[in-house]
């Protein structure tokens, strides 16, 4: 607990982004927490007494973990009005990666690690991994704000990292951006992007090219116990199709130019969002012209 702030804060922390190491309240690593106390609170209100007295859990313990969700630190700037990666990451000089050369690229193989700490520049999805992660809990304006700062600043040098980006930038309006980071993760190792496919596949980009399509792409979400879909076709493909299993049933959906089409093969009849609207899925629904 900071006295000075009256608030929790976790320091000497690396978030998701490896560039900065040792770092005081990044907010990824603060909110994670935060949101683990929740939601270890809400699955205690769903066993017994006897179990919750078995695993030595006390009513204290439970409201001091309800104080630190109430009073974590949260770094944010009103100018940007972002969610600060760090304390001091706003502190160092802000470039986007459009200022790098080819001979600074992968800077992990060319630049010092000092200078690469104290850059601005971002590895992988840090910030915006927690907009992901939660992203039910987030307007589209947040979304919006952090991904046009971030995104500009974030080399890209994790397989994690495009498909995070590919699903938000979908989410946004940005669709050439969704293309351009599903072109990335679909074909690190091809076109060698981080100049170190001779170390091995990137599985994490071959599952990240799935990502890409099925919740950037086809918008398909599953926060609140709900499936949804919000497809949109990049306008240099003429169709794509997947299928997924959810929940016993097996479910096949299909988008092209001019219809999005989602099949029930296997399982009961489910009722689903498509852009925001119920739909009642017993065997096949399509919604024609749905771009318009």
């Amino acid at each position: 607990m900071s006295e000075r702030l009256d608030k929790y804060m976790i320091h000497g922390v690396t978030g998701p982004n490896e560039y900065d190491n040792n770092v005081s309240n990044n907010w990824y690593t603060n909110y994670i927490a935060a949101w683990t106390l929740r939601y270890t609170i809400e699955s205690l209100a769903k066993i017994t007494p006897a179990k919750k007295t078995a695993l030595q859990i006390t009513d204290a313990e439970i409201d001091h973990w309800q104080d630190i969700i109430d009073n974590m630190y949260f770094p944010y700037d009103e100018k940007w009005q972002i969610f600060v990666q760090h304390d001091t990451f706003l502190d160092k000089e802000l470039r986007s990666t459009d200022t790098l050369t080819d001979a600074d690229k992968p800077i992990n193989q060319n630049w010092s690690w000092d200078k690469i700490l104290r850059s601005c520049f971002i590895k992988q999805a840090d910030v915006l991994q927690g907009i992901y992660t939660f992203g039910n809990e987030f307007d589209f304006e947040t979304k919006q704000r952090n991904f046009e700062f971030y995104e500009p600043l974030t080399v890209h040098e994790s397989s994690l990292s495009p498909a995070v980006h590919t699903v938000l930038a979908a989410e946004i309006g940005r669709e050439d951006k969704a293309v351009e980071l599903y072109n990335r993760t679909a074909r690190l190792d091809l076109d060698n992007y981080n100049n170190d496919t001779e170390d091995g596949l990137h599985i994490t980009s071959m599952a990240g090219s799935w990502i890409a399509i099925v919740q950037g792409f086809a918008g398909m979400r599953t926060f609140n116990e709900r499936l949804s879909f919000a497809p949109f076709l990049p306008k240099t493909w003429n169709k794509y199709a997947f299928k997924i299993n959810y929940r016993d049933r097996l479910i096949k959906i299909t988008v092209d130019a001019k219809t999005v089409s989602i099949e029930l093969l296997e399982g009961s009849a489910l009722e689903l969002d498509l852009f925001g609207e119920a739909v009642q899925l017993v065997d096949k629904l399509e919604k024609h012209d749905y771009h318009k």
